[in-house]
């Protein structure tokens, strides 16, 4: 079986400063793929490069078998890869359903065709029927009269996944979806990431700082410093792994 995205080689240069070194990595079709480092690793650059927002310096890109290397964010979309924000990217003074609304817009722009035949096959009510299993997924089916800014911030997380679901994605790319969440909304995140795959089929791959999240549940960890790779393997032996604990978590490190 072939990978969902097959990354060989990627390398971004920004003038003289390479901030990804030759990076390799596969995502396999369901699973949950993470990507961690120190603070100017260049995991953010290169998980940037894969969601088409910088065109790489050199190396390959490949989804589904298809090359979309230096593609457009747009048209890396319309493939079936979506993505969330460390920052919250919402419509803040509209509604849970607006947002959600508007995310299928978004869907519709990317794949209009694709959109349109899933409509009228699904029948006239298929874009609110859509709407509300996705709201029920994320756990706002009973606040979907209530605008996005006044949600709690691990719900305005939440929302932010809703609307990537809403473009049907076969792979979410995640940046730190922890970010700013106190440790039950760290813990329903991560379940959330868990039930993305199991219960949907989307694979994951993510971004992320929190240790004891990434270690949860990621199938493998990637590990990156000065935009080198310097361990790939199962979480169990990444964290064990010398030359991570030197350069990323230190001696005193515990997982909980």
């Amino acid at each position: 079986m072939r990978p969902l995205l097959d990354v060989q080689g990627l390398t971004k240069r920004f003038g003289g400063l390479t901030a990804v070194c030759e990076v390799s990595l596969a995502v396999e079709p369901g699973e949950i793929f993470g990507i961690i480092g120190p603070n100017g690793a260049g995991k953010t650059t290169l998980f940037n490069v894969i969601a088409g927002h910088y065109r790489p310096t050199g190396g390959t890109v490949v989804f589904e078998g298809r090359d979309i290397t230096g593609q457009s964010s747009d048209e890396i979309g319309r493939r079936g890869i979506a993505r969330t924000f460390q920052a919250v990217h919402l419509f803040k003074q509209e509604t849970v359903a607006e947002n959600l609304r508007r995310a299928a817009v978004i869907a519709r722009c990317h794949n209009p065709f694709a959109y349109l035949l899933r409509r009228r096959r699904a029948g006239t009510r298929a874009g609110t029927v859509e709407r509300d299993e996705v709201a029920r997924f994320i756990g706002l089916a009973d606040l979907l009269g209530n605008t996005a800014g006044s949600l709690p911030y691990g719900l305005q997380k939440a929302l932010g996944v809703g609307m990537a679901m809403m473009v049907s994605p076969k792979l979410l790319l995640m940046d730190e979806p922890a970010a700013g969440l106190n440790p039950s909304e760290k813990h329903a995140m991560g379940n959330l990431i868990r039930r993305l795959r199991d219960e949907r089929g989307i694979s994951i791959l993510l971004v992320e700082h929190d240790m004891p999240l990434v270690i949860g549940v990621c199938d493998r960890i990637l590990v990156v410093n000065q935009g080198k790779p310097i361990a790939l393997d199962t979480p169990d032996v990444v964290k064990a792994d010398a030359a991570v604990i030197d350069a990323y978590l230190g001696e005193e490190y515990e997982f909980a």
